[in-house]
């Protein structure tokens, strides 16, 4: 088995080398024929708050996302959720600097060729175009994106790009093969991930306002339809393909250590305002606006979820009140640059309410085993969210009198609404179309799940060779 997994790092490593190879050279040509950046008079205040927001979204997977997880598992498992989270903040990064941010936010979605209307152009593959550069008078050109650089823009967008596969693992958690999990992830990434992520933040089909925007476009300010949906969805396509765990059902499955899950969600929450308030690309009143309705919805769904446990159950949990804070943040992200305060406690507590029943009666009579809840809580979640802004999006906070919601404007807010459900149906169509394939072709050629002795030694000693705990 170890031979194996040599063998199989040895040719990743090969083949991601020449990747690496192919792209530098042809990065010359591109750049011979690349435009020269208008510069734009730096923010040293944006710039500032933006580097500070990428650093909170990367907190946000580790330790953040490590710990929440890794919590939720079985001690056999721990560390392999952790390895999971770690390895795509390195995995997804290279493969973000080498093509996913070219694919992503090359061009523009207003074009009408495939490359910039359907996923973005080789612009920026390999940082051309992005990385500092001499002209040829000696002058150093630093390539903006409004009043950052264009380094800080795409390290910031990069941070999502790490935490949204990231989220997926929750749901074949203790059962996925390492290997087959980088490959997919490459992959989903490449074709699912920075597709949407062109259509909605980079004036595509899905971006409000646009002209080749579909239904109008929808409004997503921090990744609802983007992050939340796409990672849910698929996170679900995972746990259906994959199956159950040996003995769902039957064992103890309860999760090992909740004193992580209860630290890593108080990261999580402190790390998506960077998340979400970071998403105004600006340290301005909009940004200020998504720092607060970010706190109120996430006090809210902590409110919402323990208090129906407390009123259930007798009792409310800390996993109750960990899962309510990450549900209100969910629910609110993609409405975080649209909505007032206090709708956002209205969001949060909504999202308690429904993902607790997402999680619980609907995953019970579906009977799949989503191991960590990533559908339940980002699928379920990123979906009403998204919804929810084409009501209480407020055009005092878009500026735009026709990015304003049914409850102030039921005409304005009748044609969002028609591009906010089309976007939502969009992402599900498409974020589960393509990870059932993907997941099939891999079943086929590679294997998705680990043996029955791996599952049952667990993944900390079969996939990495290490263990958590060393006494029992």
């Amino acid at each position: 088995m170890q031979l194996v997994s040599f063998r199989a790092g040895k040719r990743f490593a090969f083949v991601l080398c020449v990747l690496v190879l192919i792209l530098s050279s042809a990065a010359t040509a591109w750049a011979a024929d690349a435009e020269e950046s208008t510069q734009i008079e730096l923010n040293h205040g944006d710039n500032a708050w933006m580097l500070t927001a990428s650093a909170l979204v990367l907190f946000m997977t580790a330790p953040g996302l490590a710990l929440f997880y890794s919590g939720l598992v079985r001690k056999k498992n721990v560390l392999g959720v952790m390895m999971q989270c770690i390895f795509l903040m390195g995995l997804m990064t290279v493969v973000w600097a080498l093509w996913g941010y070219s694919f992503a936010f090359g061009g523009s979605g207003d074009s009408e060729e495939f490359f910039g209307k359907w996923i973005g152009t080789t612009e920026y593959v390999v940082m051309n175009n992005v990385k500092i550069t001499m002209d040829d008078d000696g002058n150093q050109v630093l390539p903006m994106e409004d009043s950052i650089p264009r380094l800080t823009h795409m390290v910031f967008q990069g941070m999502f790009f790490i935490i949204t596969p990231a989220l997926i693992c929750g749901a074949f958690a203790e059962r996925m093969k390492f290997s087959t999990m980088t490959v997919f992830l490459i992959l989903w990434g490449t074709l699912v991930y920075c597709p949407l992520c062109h259509w909605v933040w980079d004036t595509g089909i899905l971006f409000h306002g646009s002209k080749v925007a579909i239904a109008g476009g929808a409004l997503d300010f921090a990744g609802g339809t983007v992050v939340h949906i796409s990672s849910g969805v698929s996170a679900l396509i995972c746990a259906l393909l994959i199956g159950r765990r040996l003995g769902f059902g039957t064992e103890d499955m309860r999760p090992h250590n909740l004193t992580y899950t209860a630290m890593g969600a108080a990261m999580l929450w402190v790390g998506w305002f960077g998340f979400n308030a970071g998403s105004a690309v600006a340290a301005d009143g909009l940004a200020a606006n998504a720092f607060v309705v970010t706190h109120f919805a996430a006090a809210a769904g902590t409110v919402a979820w323990a208090g129906i446990e407390w009123l259930t159950r007798g009792k409310p949990s800390i996993l109750g009140a960990a899962s309510g804070a990450v549900a209100g943040l969910v629910c609110i992200t993609p409405a975080s640059g649209s909505v007032q305060p206090m709708p956002a406690i209205l969001l949060g507590l909504a999202a308690g309410v429904v993902c607790y029943f997402a999680c619980s009666t609907l995953k019970a009579k579906l009977g799949y085993d989503d191991s960590l809840d990533a559908f339940g809580v980002h699928g379920v979640g990123g979906t009403l969210g998204a919804l929810l802004t084409g009501i209480f999006a407020s055009s005092a906070v878009t500026g735009n009198a026709t990015a304003e919601g049914l409850y102030y404007n039921p005409t304005a807010g009748g044609q969002l609404m028609i591009g906010q459900i089309t976007a939502v149906l969009i992402t599900w169509v498409f974020a589960g179309v393509v990870t059932f394939i993907l997941l099939k072709v891999l079943d086929l050629t590679m294997g998705l799940r680990v043996s029955q002795e791996e599952e049952i030694v667990g993944l900390d000693l079969s996939q990495h060779g290490e263990e958590g705990y060393i006494f029992s």
